[in-house]
């Protein structure tokens, strides 16, 4: 068990030692799709959803979701995050919207966590500002597309 970083010498779940860690500054990118109905799609763009403006609502909880992390994931650390920068960009073959954060910090651990959290939570708000009006619409490839800084250095999907 003892290479599983979040488990114990007698198999119990911990939360990882990075005291000795030095900081540095870590970087986080992720994204993720919803695919929905064109007319959903439509009433997004004209911002004729009764509950209000879409993405700015899930931009907000995106940050939100970044934030807060740490109380939904029970091994992560609580991170004192520097940036957290959220897009959207249209799907065009797929009809939908996909979302992509990028999380940064000055730290002893990465934020990649955070970064999948915050796409996860800007697609399930959009999810539910919608739902009304189409019940079809699916989340998919919710993935981390970049990271930098640490120990293990950088990597690119």
């Amino acid at each position: 068990m003892s290479s599983l970083t979040h488990f114990n010498d007698n198999g119990h779940a911990r939360m990882v030692d990075i005291s000795a860690k030095d900081p540095s500054t870590r970087v986080a990118v992720a994204s993720g799709e919803i695919h929905m109905e064109e007319a959903t799609l439509e009433r997004i763009r004209q911002g004729q959803l009764k509950k209000g403006d879409v993405l700015a609502v899930a931009d907000i909880a995106a940050i939100m979701g970044a934030k807060k992390t740490p109380d939904l994931i029970p091994m992560c650390h609580p991170l004192m995050l520097s940036g957290i920068d959220v897009s959207f960009s249209e799907l065009i073959e797929d009809c939908g919207l996909k979302v992509s954060v990028l999380v940064k910090c000055k730290g002893k651990t990465g934020v990649e966590m955070e970064a999948l959290t915050a796409v996860s939570t800007a697609l399930l708000t959009i999810y539910d500002m919608c739902k009304a009006v189409d019940k079809s619409m699916s989340l998919h490839n919710i993935v981390v597309d970049e990271k930098k800084g640490g120990k293990s250095g950088d990597w690119v999907r």
